[in-house]
């Protein structure tokens, strides 16, 4: 029997990608991270003794708690956590765990940017419509919950990146940006190395919306017409991205779970 704060491989793998995916927490030491230095998506790095600096970024949030085997570091981190009223588990198996299950993902430690006061910091062309949306959804879904995007005019991106030490995309000659018929969400999920059927599939979606190629997605013309709504109910960019997150997180949940299913009236009709 599973132990009351223990969490399984498959089931926190169900949660990424999701809004109710935990805060994911790896305190494997050094050494050990050295050997193998993979990240699980949306996962950061913080040393197993400093509780109280712990404490202070989860702010009260739920976690999940990883290191190397699953034993006596998180567990133990578990317990203390646990102990001052935090909800908290800990991965049975740890990272070995993760990495031996053939379905997970694992994003490798180089790819990631430098965090910018605690966290990642982008920055784009303001008005984002396609992939300026799918980009920033993708990041917090999969990278970096807490990463900040910064929506400034399309001369201005590049200086600012400089100024704020932001990393800059979908504008031109960028690390992050189309590359040939793919497009910048295409890069980032290459440059991530996320690749999975469902990911795959919602790619496929927003190359189609996003470089007017609608014959490639019979769902691409749809994603375009939302994200033109969207773009003319909200002014602020701010407040566009938020209304995008639940787009981008329906649009997932259909590719991981519902891309097989139709709709008809009457709902009994033969066919």
């Amino acid at each position: 029997m599973a132990a009351p704060n223990e969490i399984t491989v498959p089931q926190l793998l169900r949660l990424i990608g999701t809004p109710d995916c935990p805060v994911i927490v790896d305190i494997s030491i050094d050494p050990d991270f050295a050997e193998d230095p993979f990240l699980i998506p949306g996962s950061f790095r913080h040393p197993h003794t400093d509780i109280a600096g712990l404490k202070a970024r989860l702010n009260g949030r739920a976690c999940v708690i990883t290191c190397q085997r699953g034993i006596k570091l998180s567990q133990g981190l578990v317990a203390r956590l646990r102990a001052d009223g935090l909800a908290a588990e800990y991965l049975s198996g740890g990272m070995y765990g993760w990495r031996d299950h053939p379905d997970t993902l694992r994003i490798p430690a180089t790819a990631l940017p430098a965090p910018v006061d605690g966290a990642t910091l982008w920055v784009t062309r303001h008005r984002p419509k396609i992939d300026r949306i799918a980009c920033p959804w993708l990041i917090r879904r999969f990278v970096d919950p807490d990463a900040r995007f910064l929506f400034v005019s399309p001369a201005e991106v590049m200086g600012v990146a400089a100024r704020y030490d932001a990393v800059p995309f979908d504008v031109l000659d960028v690390r992050f940006s189309h590359e040939g018929p793919l497009c910048t969400f295409d890069k980032m999920l290459s440059e991530f190395a996320l690749s999975s059927d469902a990911l795959d599939r919602l790619a496929q979606v927003v190359r189609a919306a996003d470089t007017d190629t609608h014959d490639q997605s019979p769902q691409a013309a749809g994603l375009l017409a939302l994200s033109v709504g969207l773009s003319r109910q909200y002014r602020d960019d701010q407040m566009m991205l938020e209304a995008g997150m639940a787009l981008y997180d329906a649009l997932y949940r259909w590719a991981r779970d519902g891309q097989d299913e139709g709709h008809d009236w009457p709902a009994d009709r033969a066919s």
